[in-house]
């Protein structure tokens, strides 16, 4: 597929977009994109177990919730994939690289396929056993079974439709990205209600919507990069090759995602002692978190492509400004956000019809989050910057360092001294603690990548391009102790 990636731009080597113009305001429209979509599909998803829980059958909402948790394994693998081929797209279109982008751009794609594939062929046959490990129990293993049957096959359109997005904002295109999701999302709101109650399909209802869903999310998103250009005619060679250079930032990419699941189980299992009012409580704080801080996510998320298109063109200085305006931006957010919540707590706590400690506990929860969330922002931005910098090695360490050495003590002792409360206020101090850890860490991470290039020799003009294989392939490997 020949062509650059700006439609209707045959001239221009490769849409590096990012290497010029204003900093924050590429940050602003990327992220701002990139909630829209993101926010979409958590109130979209509220709504989803809002709708089942209205069957009147808490058994139901308990299986749903149940399926949902093995999904997200399944889930965690495709962002691992289409964060690697994300960063290493968007760094080969800050070199100049049209060809190596495209190539990259392919091969991740049918890797995403193929690990899909492997997913669901073998998540299938245990998904009594996984249900089971995290408390279904005979009334709810059937339906979540039953759900999970219907709903894993689609793995194999979620996978690639998560690649698309993910090379779609690689290539700066941020509104194709936003459609990507927000498409899936629109497809849920409408129909869920309509197989759900009108068809009277129930739980199995809210299954074939999600498949509805994930298949509108792929061929949106492959409508966005085929009208970008960014695939070309697979080859066997080229995907065996890429391989081990996409899976190098996969893998530490999945180990970074499963982490906060497992700090939300030690959250809940810390809870759970002070009875079911506090877990309810705490349900509700579950959910409303990606609602209130979904911006968070989509920061994280967009500037990627932002430093790995300036690290392509060697402009250390820009990618400085990345975190600096990505810091400054995620403060702003996270003060609207705040005060937000402060002001709504009562309203909100009356709309959950929490009472007791599932009040209290949420009342501190809207209190405290907001700086709580700055760092945990913070983390996020510093994870987009190791995944993308060829050191996501050091998001894996801070993602699981945060998930028990700054989840399980100031948690425990918290509960020991304060109760409940303690335990989101020990959260919260290991957030603060592992944000400012991140951030000046993705700072020297910067500073180490522009020390490395000023010590290397100028590479002769005729043979840029065609280093730019090589350096993607040593970025990741690099990614020992800085110094």
């Amino acid at each position: 597929m020949n062509g650059s990636f700006v439609r209707g731009s045959d001239s221009n080597p490769a849409a590096a977009r990012f290497v010029n113009g204003s900093i924050l305001r590429h940050v602003v429209v990327m992220s701002a994109t990139g909630s829209v979509g993101l926010m979409a599909l958590f109130v979209v998803d509220l709504l989803s177990l809002l709708y089942v829980s209205k069957l009147g059958d808490p058994m139901l909402t308990a299986a749903v919730g149940f399926a949902t948790i093995v999904q997200f394994f399944a889930i965690a693998i495709n962002i691992g994939l289409m964060i690697a081929a994300g960063a290493l797209v968007s760094r080969a279109i800050g070199a100049g690289d049209e060809a190596g982008a495209r190539r990259l751009a392919t091969s991740g794609t049918i890797h995403g396929i193929i690990v899909s594939a492997v997913l669901v062929v073998a998540m299938l046959p245990f998904l009594p056993v996984f249900l089971t490990a995290i408390g279904a129990d005979t009334d709810t293993l059937p339906v979540a079974t039953r759900f999970l049957w219907i709903t894993l096959p689609s793995n194999l359109l979620m996978g690639p439709g998560m690649m698309f997005s993910g090379l779609l904002r690689a290539v700066g295109a941020a509104r194709q990205a936003m459609l990507v999701t927000l498409a899936g999302a629109l497809v849920t709101a409408g129909l869920d209600p309509l197989l759900i109650f009108g068809a009277g399909l129930g739980v199995d209802g809210a299954a074939i919507t999600t498949c509805v869903a994930r298949g509108t999310f792929a061929l949106v998103g492959l409508w966005g990069v085929r009208r970008h250009r960014m695939l070309a005619r697979p080859r066997v060679a080229d995907i065996v090759a890429d391989a081990p250079i996409v899976f190098r930032i996969a893998l530490p990419a999945v180990l970074t995602n499963l982490a906060p699941s497992v700090a939300s189980a030690f959250i809940a299992y810390a809870l759970a002692k002070f009875g079911a009012v506090a877990i309810a409580g705490n349900v509700v704080i579950d959910r409303l978190t990606p609602v209130a801080f979904g911006g968070l996510f989509a920061l994280s998320g967009s500037i990627g492509p932002i430093l790995g298109q300036n690290w392509g063109a060697g402009r250390f200085d820009r990618m400085r400004g990345v975190l600096r305006d990505g810091a400054l931006v995620t403060g702003a957010y996270v003060v609207v956000v705040w005060i937000a919540l402060v002001l709504a707590r009562e309203p909100l706590t009356r709309l959950f019809e929490l009472q007791g400690v599932a009040a209290d506990l949420f009342g501190f929860f809207c209190l405290v989050s907001g700086g709580v969330w700055f760092f945990t922002g913070l983390l996020f931005l510093s994870n987009a910057s190791f995944n993308n910098l060829g050191f996501p090695f050091y998001s894996t360490v801070l993602n699981w360092g945060r998930a028990t050495v700054g989840t399980v003590p100031p948690a425990l002792l918290g509960a020991h001294l304060y109760g409940p409360k303690g335990v989101i206020a020990g959260v919260g101090l290991g957030a603060i603690l592992f944000g400012l850890a991140g951030i000046v860490l993705a700072l020297r991470t910067v500073s180490t990548l522009e020390a490395r290039a000023a010590a290397l020799p100028a590479p002769e003009p005729e043979a840029t391009r065609t280093t730019t294989d090589a350096s993607l392939a040593a970025g990741p490997a690099q990614s020992g102790v800085l110094v």
